[in-house]
């Protein structure tokens, strides 16, 4: 696994690579090229190359690496200009070693060809509000027949909370976006809000093991990133409490209703008579079913299918690619929405000689204005095909080494530590 390297010991390093002239190797079309550094690196990097690296621009990224005591360290730089052999390049905000050099990133082969696809479930692009920090499995699994009449469990529902002597109300937002400070706090956490008496608070912690609901500090955040100053949070949390008394609500559960990583609404009960018992956690197990089975039944009637994303073969934009995985680029869309972390897609790699079909995990994503960039794993590819690779993208045999280092890599990747 690749480790960063400290500011302290990053800056020994390009001393180390001027002082004593230790070559670096980059790699472009299955050629190896080595550089120099031509003067003490400061916030720019001179680099001599050993010939002319054809095809090589400004603002394009060079994957440098080179070796000093058995260790292989590896970094990249964004190229400002070139002449003949020099470049000058931004310094490397980064360096990394434990890196095995036969896995290194290389710039994508001008001749090879990649297209992606999703692969698994059904995805869609929705006119829902997201929830920030999303995580698959959340309360949209577990019912195996969604109920079809989607009327019948309304009223179903409707009566269980009159036996329960309380009111409720059914919110889609696709009918109305999220305009109150409730709304918009369950829509952005996707979680509940659960207030059993005017005269209790939201819970400080949550000790549902799958932490469904909205706590106190939750809450106060919210209040902050809206304009609300530190001194006057709590005054603003009693004027909250106050509030239901005076709309006549005494004890209330907002629960979302969730598809995915959107949040398509919510239901509301309470009750209106300072009397009556409050609402149990057990009375929430009961709204969770019923918020799971909402859902089910309006994606089995089609409520969600104008946002289904069409699953046709794309062609991203191809930085580097390595034996092990790659990154690609693609411009924001209601595609790369449904492209997180840890979803898989299907690659197909197109050569002159062979196409490699496999799957890819991807491992990280991040974003400028318009564009998101992809770091993919590969996940299941053929031991022929890993060789094949290996051999077309850094123009030299696979070694029993290799095959050593890319078994490690699958180990570290299986197990969590790349």
């Amino acid at each position: 696994m690749a480790t960063p390297i400290k500011r302290i010991e990053k800056d020994f390093f390009l001393k180390i690579l001027y002082d004593d002239q230790l070559p670096l190797t980059f790699l472009r079309n299955r050629t190896e090229y080595v550089l120099r550094i031509e003067r003490p690196t400061d916030k720019e990097m001179f680099l001599l190359a050993d010939r002319p690296i054809p095809g090589l621009q400004p603002r394009r990224r060079m994957h440098l690496i080179f070796g000093y005591n058995a260790k292989v360290i590896t970094f990249a730089v964004e190229i400002k200009a070139i002449r003949e052999n020099h470049i000058v390049a931004e310094a490397p905000e980064y360096l990394y070693k434990d890196l095995n050099r036969s896995h290194s990133r290389v710039v994508n082969p001008p001749d090879l060809k990649v297209q992606f696809s999703l692969k698994g479930d059904d995805r869609y692009a929705l006119p829902f509000p997201k929830i920030a920090d999303f995580e698959s499995g959340e309360l949209t699994n577990g019912i195996q027949n969604p109920p079809p009449d989607f009327n019948g469990l309304i009223v179903r529902m409707g009566t269980w909370v009159k036996e329960l002597s309380g009111a409720y109300r059914l919110v889609l937002f696709k009918d109305k976006p999220p305009t109150t400070t409730e709304e918009r706090i369950l829509a952005g956490t996707g979680k509940t809000i659960f207030l059993p008496s005017p005269k209790d608070f939201l819970p400080r912690t949550d000790p549902n093991p799958k932490k469904r609901l909205v706590t106190e500090d939750m809450f106060k955040r919210y209040l902050e990133s809206v304009g609300i100053g530190e001194k006057n949070i709590n005054e603003a949390i009693a004027r909250y409490i106050r509030s239901k008394t005076e709309r006549g609500i005494f004890s209330e559960a907002r629960v979302p209703l969730l598809f995915l990583e959107y949040v398509i609404g919510y239901i509301h009960v309470w009750k209106g008579k300072e009397d009556l018992p409050p609402l149990t956690k057990e009375n929430l197990d009961t709204l969770y079913l019923f918020a799971r089975s909402i859902t089910a039944s309006l994606k089995t009637n089609g409520y969600f299918a104008p946002g289904i994303l069409t699953n046709k073969p794309f062609t991203g934009g191809m930085l580097d690619i390595s034996a092990s995985g790659l990154l690609f680029s693609y411009p924001s869309s209601d595609l790369t929405s449904a492209m997180l972390p840890d979803e898989e897609l299907a690659v197909t790699l197109h050569t002159p000689k062979r196409t490699i079909n496999a799957a890819a995990r991807i491992a990280r994503r991040f974003t400028d204005r318009t564009t998101n960039y992809f770091g993919c794993q590969f996940l299941d590819i053929a031991p022929e095909d890993i060789r094949f690779l290996f051999e077309f993208i850094y123009g030299k045999p696979f070694t029993d080494d290799d095959a050593e280092a890319a078994a490690i890599a699958d180990a570290q990747f299986l197990s969590g530590r790349v």
